[in-house]
């Protein structure tokens, strides 16, 4: 059921002087709100110490928020597209901004499940469904650059981090880092976000029918490979061979960097622990910044590069360079720190990258129809890399220390899946065709308008 009054999609048709470049920054409300979800790990010494948890019951509330986003995103894709973005939207800030006023009574009263409750469950919610809101309407805006408009809101889940670790840090050593310190972090946190995310639910629309940019022409980019004029179901898309294909560039590009993304700080102190000149734990964390900087960049240099290389040559660069820069990285990493940290750098613009290419992907393969619901149940993909790309790096360090290696013999043999897995991904996108017409939905004949 559609919902009525101010959330309805009729509502939020835009008027015919209202300008396309308003709905980025309605995007990025919400996306830099959700990006908060990478940096949990700033409220975990806290709660460790002030609940007496380990660092695995603490992990316990961002694992949760994670598996909720790409289920929510996966199962409630279809009625973000039937019910429109102001619609989803408010439902993304509803449960994200309540997780955290959960979490704050979870800690006050300490019952900690109620943490794990509200920011994992409810707050992953608010996670997967604002992630995928803004992805179909930004693409019926910007069908003429349809990488870089998704780009710029995808940026935004990856800088919201940069945001949330100082100022979160900032209000616990303001408020404490006892449990009424901690609630009170959360509070803020979540009435903060909710009038943050707010300014999204009422700056966006979508075009009226039919609206296309003043001198696009559809007939020119229908000309491109793999771009498509047609529309195609998100149920008649998982039963074509290209979405099993794309689910697959993703899942290895993914799981390719997260493997470094989650693994950086300890990664860089190990090359260079046997060398004359060893990072120390302070630099560490710089390299993390500067990893994050080339996660949130890659989101949006490299969608936008793609619309002008296409879709299928941007991936054949995020997989083929990034295969090379792990093996510069396994072979020589460990003779210059500079070669180490430009490689990483270039894995993780890649990452990103990839993240806020694919919705541009899906438009040109299924069309604009529900590419929304389509694009959320492909991030299944990402459910999937974050648990294969830390096991592989992890399980395979933790074996090689058993077995007393030590410094980069702890990463040469996942360096090498990781190389693996980006070739397997490589061949994966070098098999998608375009979409076979029988999977296209059917538009009524003007012979049979007539006849109606």
């Amino acid at each position: 059921m559609s919902p009525a009054g101010f959330l309805s999609r009729s509502r939020t048709v835009a008027a015919p002087t209202w300008s396309r470049w308003l709905v980025p920054p309605a995007a990025l409300s919400v996306h830099l709100a959700i990006g908060q979800a990478y940096a949990w790990s700033v409220f975990k010494p806290a709660l460790e110490s002030s609940l007496h948890l380990s660092g695995t019951q603490s992990a316990l509330p961002f694992q949760l928020g994670i598996v909720m986003l790409g289920l929510s995103a996966a199962f409630g894709g279809t009625l973000v597209e039937r019910n429109g973005p102001r619609w989803a939207m408010f439902w993304s800030m509803t449960c994200f901004s309540s997780g955290f006023l959960l979490s704050a009574l979870g800690v006050a009263t300490g019952q900690y499940w109620l943490v794990v409750l509200g920011y994992g469950f409810v707050g992953g919610i608010g996670l997967g469904i604002g992630y995928i809101s803004p992805v179909s309407t930004l693409i019926k805006w910007f069908p003429d650059r349809p990488g870089m408009a998704t780009g710029i809101a995808i940026m935004g889940f990856g800088g919201g981090a940069l945001i949330a670790s100082p100022w979160s840090t900032q209000m616990l050593d303001s408020f404490g880092t006892d449990t009424t310190g901690i609630a009170t972090t959360f509070l803020v946190h979540g009435v903060v976000y909710a009038v943050f995310m707010f300014m999204g639910v009422l700056l966006i629309r979508v075009p009226p029918e039919g609206w296309t940019p003043p001198g696009w022409k559809p007939a020119e980019v229908a000309a491109r490979p793999l771009i498509t004029m047609a529309d195609v179901s998100a149920r008649n898309a998982i039963r074509t061979p290209q979405f099993y294909f794309l689910w697959v560039v993703l899942c290895c590009n993914v799981t390719a960097g997260i493997g470094i993304l989650e693994k950086a700080s300890p990664m860089i102190q190990d090359f260079f622990s046997g060398t004359a000149t060893p990072v120390a734990l302070g630099a560490a964390g710089g390299f993390v910044a500067l990893l994050s900087l080339a996660n949130m960049a890659g989101r949006f240099v490299w969608s936008s590069t793609s619309d002008v290389i296409g879709r299928k040559n941007m991936y054949r660069v995020y997989l083929g360079a990034g295969a090379l820069l792990y093996l510069a990285i396994a072979l020589l990493g460990d003779n210059s720190k500079p070669l180490f940290i430009l490689c990483a750098l270039g894995i993780l613009s890649f990452y990103g990258g990839g993240f806020a290419t694919v919705p541009a992907y899906l438009k040109d393969l299924f069309g604009t129809y529900e590419v929304g619901a389509i694009h959320g149940r492909l991030l299944t993909a990402w459910s999937t890399a974050g648990v294969l790309g830390p096991l592989i790096v992890n399980a395979i360090a933790d074996a090689q220390k058993a077995a007393g290696q030590s410094g980069p013999a702890l990463y040469t043999t996942s360096l090498f899946i990781m190389i693996g897995l980006l070739a397997v991904g490589f061949l994966a996108n070098e098999l998608i065709r375009p979409v076979h017409e029988r999977y296209h939905e059917r538009r009524p004949s003007p012979v049979a308008e007539e006849v109606r």
